[in-house]
């Protein structure tokens, strides 16, 4: 079994190699034939491409635009978040934790999944019901939806920060996860299992909890994985220019 099955990565489909051809280029539009040309490089037939965006349009993924296929404004925003993990903005760290305290008002539960949702993506960790923190060493706004509903405070624990941040986060998981999707890519036999790996790596990068380094395990791999995925980045993107270049 070869580095990508070990890893438990799903097999490419149509519409992941649309969709994560269409995150990793600026601006995200590209010509149908394009993308089919993509979705040879790796096996997919052109009808299996086709069917794939005339569903992804029908679902909201894409839109038609310009004489050809765009990604939506939700898909940009994940396309801002993963141009976000590849190159976290980061500021010194003095000691103080972000807190985000909900207001105790009633909420339909699709409201406060989404709140849940925007908290996870902001890296905030979940304290206890309705009281969100991270240490404060992140350069990023917090959107209205957040700032509405929340009281926000600075702070610092009295206990060791250290050991804080390893009850709010899965460290050893993340990092056993992040190593094993490197070698997966370091291991792939051909571009189609490099480029599954990658985009494992890349969903994975989105979860990094991006803590102060005095609050990580001494081998911590976030650095490593992203360095590695800017090497792939550089060769794919290559690769891809030859097929997305029109006519």
């Amino acid at each position: 079994m070869d580095g990508t099955g070990r890893a438990g990565l799903r097999p490419l489909t149509a519409r992941s190699v649309v969709l994560s051809t269409l995150l990793g280029h600026h601006p995200p539009l590209l010509p149908a034939r394009a993308l089919v040309r993509v979705g040879r490089l790796f096996g997919i037939a052109e009808g299996t491409v086709r069917v794939a965006l005339s569903r992804m349009v029908a679902a909201g993924d894409l839109e038609q635009r310009d004489g050809g296929y765009a990604l939506t404004a939700r898909l940009l925003h994940r396309q801002a978040r993963q141009d976000d993990a590849r190159s976290p903005r980061t500021r010194p760290w003095e000691g103080a934790w972000e807190i985000a305290v909900v207001a105790p008002e009633p909420r339909p539960a699709a409201e406060r999944s989404a709140l849940r949702q925007e908290m996870t993506a902001l890296r905030l960790a979940e304290l206890r019901e309705g009281t969100w923190l991270r240490p404060a060493n992140l350069r990023r706004p917090l959107p209205p939806s957040v700032t509405g509903p929340c009281t926000l405070l600075t702070g610092r624990p009295d206990e060791d920060p250290a050991a804080l941040a390893a009850s709010l986060w899965d460290l050893a998981g993340w990092a056993d996860r992040a190593r094993a999707l490197h070698a997966a890519l370091e291991q792939a036999p051909d571009p189609a299992g490099e480029f599954t790996a990658a985009a494992a790596i890349l969903r994975h990068l989105m979860a990094d909890p991006l803590l102060p380094a005095g609050l990580l395990p001494a081998d911590w791999p976030g650095d490593a994985l992203r360095a590695r995925y800017e090497v792939f980045h550089a060769e794919m993107r290559a690769l891809l220019q030859e097929h997305t270049a029109t006519p």
